[in-house]
């Protein structure tokens, strides 16, 4: 019986990513018992650490994996702002439509970050976030990346109205922001020109 356990256990591991499940729902049951944001565009930190799961072949954090994390980064900063349970609600889906992210130095085994994030803006289509991987040694900033997600199904402004009861005013964005945003089009552009198909998610 036990040799079945284990090999049904080693199947599965082979067959899913098993970790990436089991960090979810971490960070869901951590986020479910903070206290809630009541700021759209406060910054929210998650606490992080370079496990061997991570490591790459020169033993630096595989680049992939920055991607993921900011994955659970962003799920942990909706649990607390409400933008997961209204989307739910909502029948909305968050779908990341366009990131990019800038590496600055290695995070290396073992070594303690955070994940900052937050909402700099949105339009009538999209919210767009920055998340921050910030080494808890010296707060050397490792990474940066910026997220387009896209919301199906209904506009950022409707979420906010549902969550907060009221109208509020989209930031001005920063200047890199407008620039990367600027990158999008261009590259929408040119690749419905490409295909000669219609773009509907510009």
């Amino acid at each position: 019986m036990l040799l079945l356990v284990l090999s049904a256990l080693l199947l599965l591991f082979c067959n899913l990513d098993v970790w990436y499940f089991l960090r979810g729902a971490q960070v869901f049951v951590e986020a479910w018992f903070l206290p809630r944001i009541e700021d759209i565009l406060a910054e929210q930190s998650i606490d992080c650490m370079v496990l061997p799961n991570d490591l790459d072949y020169l033993g630096h954090m595989n680049n992939s994996r920055y991607l993921r994390e900011c994955d659970f980064a962003r799920f942990h900063h909706y649990m607390r702002n409400g933008l997961f349970m209204a989307s739910r609600k909502l029948g909305v889906r968050l779908v990341v439509g366009a990131s990019t992210i800038r590496y600055r130095r290695s995070l290396a085994f073992r070594e303690a970050f955070q994940i900052r994030t937050k909402v700099l803006g949105w339009d009538e289509k999209a919210f767009y976030l920055e998340q921050r991987f910030v080494s808890k040694r010296d707060s050397f900033v490792s990474a940066v990346m910026l997220c387009r997600q896209n919301v199906v199904g209904s506009s950022p402004e409707s979420i906010i109205e549902f969550i907060f009861k009221k109208q509020i005013e989209c930031p001005q964005f920063p200047e890199e922001l407008k620039h990367w945003i600027s990158f999008i089009s261009a590259s929408s552009q040119a690749l419905r020109a490409e295909s000669g198909l219609e773009d509907k998610n510009k």
